[in-house]
């Protein structure tokens, strides 16, 4: 199975979760320097996945593009303010880690967009159907559920998406793993592309980057990680 398609299920799956809660009403951007700042400093780096694997990737540009609504998922979001945002990406033949971070403008924003966005209904259904139409070819959702996360956040969910690649030489079942943070000003996302087998050490490593402290802090605080 080539790196490029799990690359592709990573970004779709990540993109996806992203736009969806920010469809059909738009969220102001009103980006700052320091909250820039701080989306940067919190997340993911390569020397969080340690020094021993060939790992790929870095910063990329955060895709603020929107999907099509779906018909029982639409939360609002043009009272909310986007004031910083940081996207990385990295990959290791098969595994990728992909990482953002997105200040708004006050806690209470947070505290909207978690329960419109991430705690309605609506949210699996809409992730699955979009992700379904927008597969690479030769690739089929097995199944997308809640996945139990330890609380390291203010607010904290999971989800799993297990998906079977198709070729030539035979099915490959990997599985995503979209983890979500929010708390102080910021919300964050923690996604894991990986070969289905590997589920137990991928979740490990998770939660490990999870409890990072510099991401914890900014978490809890709303400040500019790295401040007291």
């Amino acid at each position: 199975m080539r790196p490029t398609v799990v690359t592709a299920i990573a970004c779709l799956f990540a993109t996806t979760a992203v736009a969806l809660a920010d469809n059909g009403n738009r969220q102001k951007v009103r980006f700052n320097a320091a909250d820039q700042a701080a989306a940067r400093a919190a997340v993911l780096r390569r020397s969080d996945l340690g020094s021993g694997a060939d790992w790929k990737g870095g910063a990329k540009k955060p895709d603020l593009t929107k999907t099509d609504p779906c018909p029982n998922y639409n939360p609002k979001q043009s009272d909310l303010v986007l004031t910083g945002i940081a996207e990385t990406q990295f990959m290791q033949g098969v595994l990728a880690f992909n990482s953002e971070v997105q200040v708004l403008e006050t806690p209470r924003m947070v505290r909207l967009d978690w329960r419109r966005s991430v705690l309605a209904p609506g949210v699996l259904p809409c992730l699955r159907s979009t992700t379904t139409k927008a597969l690479p070819a030769g690739a089929t959702v097995v199944s997308i559920k809640r996945l139990p996360f330890p609380h390291v956040a203010p607010y904290t969910a999971a989800v799993r998406l297990i998906t079977d690649v198709h070729a030539p030489s035979g099915t490959v079942r990997l599985f995503v793993d979209l983890v979500l943070f929010g708390g102080g000003r910021t919300e964050s996302s923690l996604t894991a592309t990986a070969p289905y087998s590997t589920r137990v050490a991928v979740k490990a490593a998770e939660i490990r980057l999870a409890k990072d402290p510099r991401r914890a802090r900014l978490r809890l605080t709303g400040r500019r990680a790295g401040r007291t």
